[in-house]
């Protein structure tokens, strides 16, 4: 069928409601706004879906979800009746048709008989993949389109281990989704339905007590509380709750919560963006922290899995700190927290991923810690660390990504912000125990480590030709490795998605640990990293460039350098 005739059936299909159908008769004309609603199916990844909200079969709404939950609940069905009985977890964010959404999906795993439990409303990602894992579920599904823009929503979908789909996993549900038609595959209605049971604060109490067992020096806090002020922000979003009682709960007398943003709204009224990694959204939490004093800022995402923070730089004035900063920072102290505590385990581990810092090698190693590499997405660090621990290779205290997620703990496996923020104000309380601003903090890290700065370059590449000209990119680099880059010889060209490693100089290949992802790595001569790689999500190819250097100066020069490299790629 044709874009044109599958938008013809959904114009006359008797399932819409009427406001749907004056959705799709408002845009008659426009041939090619129905091309862009109807050319395809919404593709289905390991992270699941995600794209703006309309009527189509390419835009998230009622019906994709419910088609999707049908493709995944068959996924289920195909583990066997145990593996079925143990049920999935229902979860969703703040935003505009999520809980709706969610609703929906428990109602189509009802009706495949799956039983469901089902959040009572909005809760934190990190809190349903703990969920998954306290209750056994066999799956999960998560309605959030974490930090985009108000116009998307997502669908993520979680194994029994908490973490985000399988390939093999979500490649089965991406051929069902194929297979069937999205109105009519659904099942949409059944006389005798699995039950749908609720969760509610009973859950919360058990997510919250593994969020403070992850608190090393309880004592730092203690010694400040009195003084030490810091502004919170949930950005409208599902942190407004949790994240104010676990810092409550750590000893914090001082959280200044902003207010209009602890409002819950999909609109997000207050932001362009609801994303911590966008200083412009920290507006009113600056002005409230520079009114009262405080020297901390800190915003979660509207899922509360990724969390930002802002410092006072000693003059008044805020800065954001980067993920990678931010995750320096919390790594190097989490090491000192359990050395002085008596809680570093045997055999300590630090991960990140392939396009975070390489200065988070240096803080591990230099602290007699291993640091191991993994893909881009916290399932490849959940997998790295069930893979160390269960083989007693060794214990990972931290998990972190440069996009602004973090891991601690053993009870959930995505990236968590009410853990993190936990950790995080501990750290500050810790370093205003010892006189010192986080800014203070990170500038002593660099004079003890040396200098690294980072920047991510999005080559935005939207419409329908964008997937083809993203591909075109990546083939091209492949066929002519760039043996010189912005004036500097490229010592080795890594290829992630056969292993191989190139020594530009001899010729000479090898075969490195991590394989099959579209991502390419040059090690320069003057030991920058340079990463290309597609978003999965977005339709953007991404260019992070990891620099180093004996001063600032001679990094930011760097970055300076690749990242015009980087944009005339986009030529």
């Amino acid at each position: 069928m044709s874009y044109r005739d599958i938008y013809e059936a959904w114009l006359a299909s008797p399932i819409l409601s009427p406001e749907e159908i004056a959705e799709l008769e408002a845009i008659k004309s426009d041939e090619k706004e129905i091309e862009s609603r109807f050319f395809d199916q919404l593709s289905f990844g390991t992270a699941g879906l995600r794209g703006t909200m309309g009527m189509g079969t390419y835009r998230m709404n009622i019906y994709t979800v419910r088609h999707a939950t049908q493709a995944f609940a068959q996924v289920i069905l195909a583990e066997g009746p145990e593996a079925v009985k143990r049920g999935v977890a229902v979860c969703c964010d703040c935003r505009n048709h999520s809980d709706e959404f969610a609703r929906a999906a428990a109602q189509v795993l009802a009706c495949n008989g799956i039983p469901v439990r089902l959040f009572d409303a909005l809760r934190p990602t990190p809190e349903l993949s703990f969920a998954i894992r306290e209750y056994g579920c066999i799956a999960g599904i998560n309605v959030t389109a974490s930090h985009n823009p108000k116009e998307y929503n997502g669908y993520k979908v979680y194994w029994e281990d908490g973490a985000q789909l399988p390939p093999q996993h979500a490649d089965e549900v991406a051929k069902i989704m194929r297979e069937m038609d999205v109105l009519t595959g659904p099942a949409l209605s059944c006389a005798a339905p699995a039950p749908i049971t609720m969760m509610g604060q009973e859950t919360d109490e058990k997510f919250l007590a593994n969020v403070m067992a992850q608190v090393n020096d309880k004592a730092a806090v203690e010694k400040v509380a009195d003084t030490f002020k810091m502004v919170y922000t949930p950005f409208h979003g599902t942190g407004y709750k949790l994240i104010p009682e676990a810092l409550k709960q750590l000893g914090m007398k001082h959280v200044i919560c902003v207010p209009e943003q602890m409002v819950i709204d999909g609109n997000f009224p207050t932001v362009v963006s609801p994303n911590p990694e966008n200083p412009e959204g920290f507006a009113l939490a600056v002005e409230i922290a520079k009114k009262e004093g405080a020297d901390f800022i800190l915003g979660s995402d509207p899922d509360a899995d990724r969390v930002g923070i802002m410092v006072n730089t000693g003059n008044g004035e805020f800065k954001v700190l980067t993920g990678n900063q931010t995750g320096v920072l919390l790594l190097d102290y989490l090491i000192g927290a359990m050395k002085r505590v008596g809680k570093m385990p045997e055999k300590p581990v630090a991960l990140k991923t392939i396009v975070t810092t390489e200065m988070a090698r240096k803080v591990a190693e230099v602290n007699g810690l291993q640091c191991f590499d993994t893909f881009t997405g916290f399932k490849f660090l959940a997998q790295k660390k069930d893979q160390l621990e269960s083989s007693g290779e060794g214990n990972v205290i931290m998990s972190y990504e440069e996009s602004y997620g973090y891991m601690l703990g053993s009870f959930v496996r995505d990236k968590d912000a009410v853990t993190a923020s936990v950790a995080l104000s501990e750290m500050a309380a810790w370093y205003a125990g010892q006189g010192m601003t986080l800014y203070d903090a990170l500038l002593a890290l660099y004079g003890k480590y040396g200098f690294y700065s980072e920047r991510t370059m999005n080559l935005v590449m939207p419409g329908l030709d964008g997937l083809k000209k993203m591909a075109e990119l990546m083939a091209n680099l492949r066929e002519k490795p760039p043996v010189e880059i912005a004036g500097t010889a490229v010592k080795e060209q890594k290829d992630y998605k056969d292993g191989s490693v190139v020594s530009v100089a001899s010729g000479d290949k090898c075969v490195m640990e991590l394989s099959g992802s579209n991502v390419l790595r040059y090690e320069m001569a003057d030991g920058t990293s340079l990463i290309v790689r597609p978003s999965g999500t977005e339709p953007k190819v991404k260019v992070y460039i990891l620099a180093n250097g004996s001063t600032k100066e001679e990094c930011d020069a760097k970055v300076a350098k690749y990242a015009a490299w980087a944009e005339s790629l986009n030529g």
